[in-house]
C-alpha cells in the first residue's frame, strides 16, 4: 500500500511553483481570483510575504496542489492520505472532500486567522520522545507550554509564551548533550490555547462550506485515524488549529494498515523521515528504542600506525596492558588491508543496537583498524547521530564503516539509509541480512563508479557482503542486475557514466563467508562454507575488467588457531563478531560483559527468536548464568500446543508468572493492549482480542523484547532473564587468557583483541600446522 503525505507550514520557500504555474494556468488564475492577488508573483517575488503565516499558507496549500497534480499521472492514486496540519487541507482534497478553490478560500481564511494570534513561540526538541517532553512540562510547573506537534520517536515541538519555551528548553537540555531544542521562526504558537479563539472562528467558517465525504482513508491530526463516514469533517478539522498534530501515531496507523511506501508532496523529505523512523521502531514491539549505553571514549588524535614487527608472543602476561597500536601481520589479502586502511587484514563486525558503538569504531580507527557500527535496530536519527558522533571524533578519511541491514518489510529505511550514507560520505558498508540485490545497495555501490585513464572501472564505495548460502554470493559476485542499474539511472539516481562502470563491477568488493555464530544465524559450517564460496568465486571470475572479489570468513573466531584456520583455507581475511562484545568499548550493560567473561565453549544454545517467534525462527543466545533459552523455549512450545492462555494448566501459568514475566498475565497484557492503543495502533488490541493464538503470542512476545532490554540495561534484578545473542567463540577466548591480564574484560581493548588474535594466528603458522 502507498500513501501520500503533505507538508505542513514551514516547508515554503522563495521561487517554490516556478515550474509548476505555466503547466496549470487555469488553476493559477483561479487562485488569483481567490486570492485577490497573484500566487505566482507571492511565491517568485522579491518581497518577504511568505515569512508571514497569512500568505504562506495559502501559497503552499496552492504549490502543494499543483505538485500532486503533477505528479499523478506518473504516480497514480495513492491508497490513503494524510497532512500535517495545514497538510491536511490538501489531503481532504485529493480525497474529493472539498475542490482546490473551496479548499484554497478556507485555507486563506485559515491563516489569516492564525496569523492574527501573534506573541507565541515555538522550539523543536531533537532528541527526546513525547514522555521525556511532558515529565519535563510536569515538573517545570509552567502552563504557558504545551506540546504542539509529537512528530516522532526522537523528535516533538512545543509550544506556548517565548519565556516559558525558553525555560522549558533550558531544562530539557540540562545536563543532556545529545538533546538539542531548535527554536522555530514562527510569531505564534500554534497547536496551543493560544490559537483557541482562531479555532473557534474557523470552525464558525467550516459551518458555512459544504464538505463531502472522503472517497479515500484521511488520517486526521486531531485523532491520528481516518475521519470516519458517519463524522462531519469540519468536527475535526476545526479544533485541529488548536490540538496537538499527532503524527508519530499517524505513522504508526500507517504501519498498521499494511502501509509499505509513502510519497511525499512539499520540500525536502522530512515526512518521509518520520515514517522511516517509525517503521524502524515497530522491531521492537513490546516497548520502545533503547538507548545504546556509552563506554569508555577512544584516544583522541590520528591514528599512529607503526610498521610491523616479528611475530611474538600473542598472550600478555597479568600486568599493565600496552594500549599503543602494534605492528601488523602479512596475513591475508595484502589488497584487502590498503583498501581498508587496515594494520591487519581484520575487521571487527556490526553488531545490533549499536553494541558494536561509535566507541568502538573510533577507538579501532585510532589504532590502525578497521570495525563496522552496528546499525540493526535503530532508527534512521539514530544512525545519523552515530555518524555525527564518529566525526566529531576521527579526522577526515579515517577507515572506518556501517551496517546496511537489509529488511524485507521496510525497504524505505534502506532506501533512505544508503540516501544518508551517501550524503555523508560512508565509503564502506557491511550487507548484511540480503536475499537478493536491491536497488538501494545497488545506487550505493554504483554512485561514484567510473573508469580511470586505463579505462578500468573503479568503485568508489566498498560493499563488504556478508553470506551464508551460494545462491545469494552469486549474486553479489556478479554486476548488478541491468534492470536495477536501468532504472537507477531512468529516476536520475545514477549518472550514465556510474551505471556504465558499474555494470563492469561486482555488487560486492568483498563476501565474508558466515559461519555458525551468535544471533540469527544459518549454523552454517566454515571447513565447508569456505571452501565452496572459494571455488564459487574462481568459477565466476572477476566482471570484465573488474577487481577479484575478496573472500573472508566470520563465525566461531576467538583464538588465533581459529583465524590461522581460516587463512589457511584460503581467507583473504578474517571478521570478528562475539568477541568484542566482551570489551569496555562494547555498547551493552557491564552486567552482559561480567556475564560473558565468564563462559565455556559450551555455555550458549538456541533459543527460538522474538521477532519470528510464531514461525519458530531461532537465534544462538548465552545459556549459562540466564534461564533466557529454557524460558523461552516453554514459551514457543506452549504456543505450538495451545490455543489460547486459558488452555495452559493453572499450575504452568503461575509458574510463567513468577520467573518468565514476574508479574500477572493479565498485567502483561493490559500493558500490551495499552502500548498498541498508546502508539495509535488499537486495532492491534482488539484483533488479538478476538483471536486467542495472537492474543498469546503476544503475551509471550512480550518476554522477548523485555529479556533483551534488560540485557541491554543491566537490570541486575532481572539477569536470570537476560537474552544475549552470543555464539562460542567467547568461551573459547575466555580459555584463551585464562590467567593473564585480558581475563577481566575491563583489559580487553577492542584493538587488543585485534592484535592477539591476529599475531598469535601469525605465529600458529609460522610454526606450521601440527
Amino acid at each position: 500500500m502507498r500513501a501520500l503525505l503533505f507538508a505542513g507550514q514551514g516547508s515554503q520557500r522563495r521561487g517554490m511553483g516556478a515550474d509548476l504555474f505555466d503547466a496549470f494556468p487555469d488553476h493559477r488564475a483561479l487562485a488569483d481570483d481567490v486570492l485577490g492577488y497573484s500566487i505566482r508573483d507571492l511565491c517568485l517575488g522579491d518581497d518577504d510575504r511568505l515569512r508571514l503565516t497569512r500568505y504562506a499558507q495559502p501559497a503552499l496549500f496552492t504549490v502543494h496542489a499543483l505538485t500532486y497534480l503533477a505528479q499523478r499521472a506518473e504516480k497514480g492514486e495513492p491508497d490513503l492520505v494524510a497532512g500535517h496540519s495545514l497538510g491536511e487541507l490538501n489531503a481532504l482534497m485529493v480525497a474529493g472532500v472539498l475542490d482546490f478553490a473551496t479548499g484554497l478560500r478556507l485555507v486563506a481564511e485559515r491563516g489569516r486567522l492564525m496569523g492574527e494570534a501573534d506573541g507565541g513561540s515555538m522550539a523543536a526538541v531533537v532528541g527526546a520522545g513525547l514522555a521525556e517532553v511532558e515529565r519535563v512540562l510536569a515538573d517545570s510547573g509552567r502552563d504557558d507550554v504545551e506540546v504542539a506537534n509529537d512528530n516522532s520517536e526522537t523528535q516533538v515541538v512545543i509550544s506556548g509564551a517565548p519565556a516559558g519555551v525558553s525555560e522549558v528548553s533550558r531544562l530539557l537540555t540540562a545536563g543532556n548533550p545529545a538533546l538539542r531544542c531548535v527554536p522555530l521562526p514562527v510569531s505564534a504558537a500554534f497547536h496551543s490555547r493560544d490559537m483557541a479563539s482562531a479555532a473557534q472562528r474557523f470552525a464558525g467558517v467550516l459551518a458555512e462550506v459544504p464538505l463531502a465525504t472522503p472517497k479515500l482513508p484521511v488520517i486526521a491530526n486531531v485523532t491520528a485515524a481516518p475521519y470516519a463516514p458517519a463524522e462531519p469533517v469540519a468536527a475535526l478539522l476545526g479544533p485541529q488549529i488548536r490540538s496537538r498534530v499527532r503524527w508519530r501515531e499517524t505513522m504508526e496507523h500507517l504501519l498498521d494498515v499494511g502501509v509499505d511506501e509513502v510519497w511525499e508532496v512539499g520540500r525536502g523529505r522530512t515526512l518521509t523521515g518520520f515514517w522511516r523512523e517509525a517503521a524502524a521502531a515497530r522491531r521492537y514491539p513490546a516497548g520502545g528504542e533503547r538507548p545504546v549505553p556509552r563506554t569508555t571514549a577512544a584516544p583522541a588524535g590520528p591514528a599512529t600506525v607503526q610498521p610491523p614487527e616479528p611475530a611474538v608472543s600473542a598472550i600478555p602476561a597479568a600486568g599493565p596492558v600496552a594500549t599503543q597500536p602494534r605492528g601488523g601481520t602479512t596475513l591475508g589479502s595484502a589488497r584487502f588491508r590498503e583498501t581498508y586502511r587496515t594494520r591487519h587484514a581484520y575487521v571487527a563486525g556490526s553488531m545490533y543496537q549499536g553494541i558494536a558503538s561509535t566507541d568502538m569504531v573510533v577507538r579501532l580507527a585510532h589504532a590502525g583498524l578497521f570495525g563496522f557500527f552496528g546499525t540493526g535496530g535503530l532508527s534512521l536519527a539514530r544512525i545519523r547521530e552515530a555518524l555525527d558522533d564518529i566525526g566529531r571524533r576521527l579526522p577526515t578519511g579515517a577507515g572506518y564503516g556501517m551496517n546496511l541491514l537489509h529488511d524485507m518489510t521496510d525497504s524505505a529505511l534502506e532506501r533512505a539509509t544508503v540516501e544518508l550514507y551517501l550524503e555523508r560520505g560512508v565509503r564502506y558498508v557491511e550487507a548484511a541480512a540480503f536475499t537478493r540485490i536491491t536497488a538501494p545497495l545497488v545506487r550505493y555501490r554504483a554512485t561514484g563508479a567510473h573508469l580511470d585513464a586505463t579505462g578500468r572501472p573503479v568503485a568508489v564505495n566498498q560493499v563488504l557482503a556478508k553470506v551464508s548460502r551460494p545462491e545469494v554470493a552469486r549474486q553479489f559476485l556478479a554486476p548488478p542486475p541491468p534492470e536495477l542499474l536501468a532504472r537507477l539511472r531512468a529516476e536520475g539516481a545514477l549518472t550514465g557514466e556510474e551505471a556504465a562502470a558499474a555494470a563492469r563491477l561486482s555488487v560486492a568488493s568483498d563476501l565474508c563467508v558466515e559461519s555458525d555464530s551468535g544471533g540469527h544465524t544459518d549454523g552454517g559450517v566454515a571447513l565447508a562454507l569456505l571452501p565452496t564460496l572459494l571455488r564459487l568465486r574462481k568459477s565466476a571470475g572477476a566482471p570484465a575488467g573488474g577487481e577479484p572479489v575478496r573472500v573472508g570468513a566470520a563465525g566461531g573466531i576467538g583464538t588465533p588457531e581459529a583465524a590461522a584456520a581460516c587463512f589457511l583455507l584460503g581467507a583473504d581475511f578474517v571478521l570478528t563478531g562475539s568477541v568484542n562484545q566482551c570489551t569496555p568499548q562494547a555498547g551493552t550493560s557491564d552486567a552482559v560483559k561480567d556475564l560473558l567473561a565468564g563462559l565455556d565453549v559450551q555455555d550458549v544454545t538456541y533459543a527460538p527468536a522474538g521477532d519470528l517467534f510464531e514461525i519458530g525462527s531461532r537465534v544462538q543466545v548465552v545459556r549459562r548464568g540466564t534461564m533466557f533459552a529454557a524460558r523461552a523455549n516453554q514459551l514457543y512450545e506452549l504456543y505450538r500446543r495451545h490455543q489460547r492462555l486459558e488452555d495452559i494448566d493453572g499450575r504452568t501459568l503461575a509458574t510463567l508468572e513468577r520467573t518468565c514475566f514476574r508479574r500477572p498475565l493479565a498485567e502483561v497484557w493490559e500493558q500490551t493492549g495499552r502500548h498498541y492503543r498508546d502508539t495509535g495502533r488499537p486495532e492491534i488490541a482488539r484483533d488479538a482480542e478476538r483471536d486467542a493464538k495472537r492474543r498469546m503470542a503476544l503475551v509471550f512476545k512480550w518476554y522477548f523484547a523485555d529479556s533483551s532490554r534488560a540485557a541491554l540495561d543491566g537490570v541486575k534484578d532481572n539477569a536470570a532473564n537476560f537474552q544475549i545473542h552470543c555464539g562460542p567463540a567467547m568461551g573459547a577466548f575466555n580459555r584463551l587468557v585464562e590467567g593473564t591480564a585480558l581475563e577481566s574484560w575491563r583489559r580487553r581493548d577492542v584493538d587488543i583483541v585485534a592484535d592477539l588474535l591476529m599475531t598469535g594466528a601469525a605465529d600458529v603458522l609460522a610454526a606450521g600446522v601440527r
